[in-house]
């Protein structure tokens, strides 16, 4: 199947899940990142939910870092460059609904993609190798190629990784990924 076929059947899977279940495997994924070697980290850079897309719900994952009074930045898209401003997430950052029905800060410092130790990253699908698959604009991939080496990705996923998944020269791979049942290393 080519990334065009994958999108749509996992755009369709995760549409099949009842709103229990995506909160239910939601829970267990913010739970399986206490198994994650992070927890010493300071900068995070975490997506909000798009309901409208029927994304794993990132408000348990959020409460986890608060808790332990983590710097969390969270995206604002630039659409005509398909980039990612990088907003400091805190009590005065107000947030709106996007066009593309994510959350996003209206405004907040900014911080670069350099900045960050771990990046949680939606994704539509993963396989065995730490390859993801996006929405096809490459918002991530121009992130993580910004980003510092050392930077821990994380992937956020539904289901069980895909054996392949093609990719591209400007693809940039996981270090890691969450289900609701496991933790992939790559």
């Amino acid at each position: 199947m080519d990334k065009t076929q994958l999108c749509e059947v996992y755009k369709k899977r995760r549409k099949e899940l009842s709103l229990a279940e995506q909160e239910k495997a939601s829970l267990a994924i913010a739970n399986r990142s206490l198994d994650l070697p992070i927890w010493n980290k300071a900068h995070f850079h975490l997506f909000l939910t798009s309901a409208k897309h029927n994304e794993i719900d990132t408000h348990p994952l959020l409460t986890l870092l608060q808790g332990r009074e983590k710097n969390i930045a969270v995206p604002k898209m630039n659409p005509k460059a398909n980039t990612l401003e990088h907003i400091l997430l805190n009590e005065t950052t107000s947030l709106r609904i996007n066009s593309w029905g994510i959350p996003e800060p209206v405004n907040g410092e900014a911080m670069a993609s350099t900045d960050f130790d771990v990046v949680f990253t939606p994704l539509l699908a993963f396989d065995k190798k730490g390859n993801r698959l996006g929405y096809g604009k490459g918002y991530y991939d121009r992130f993580f190629a910004e980003s510092r080496t050392d930077c821990i990705k994380v992937g956020l996923a539904f289901f069980p990784p895909e054996e392949s998944i093609p990719t591209t020269a400007t693809d940039v791979p996981l270090d890691f990924c969450l289900t609701p049942n496991e933790v992939y290393r790559f």
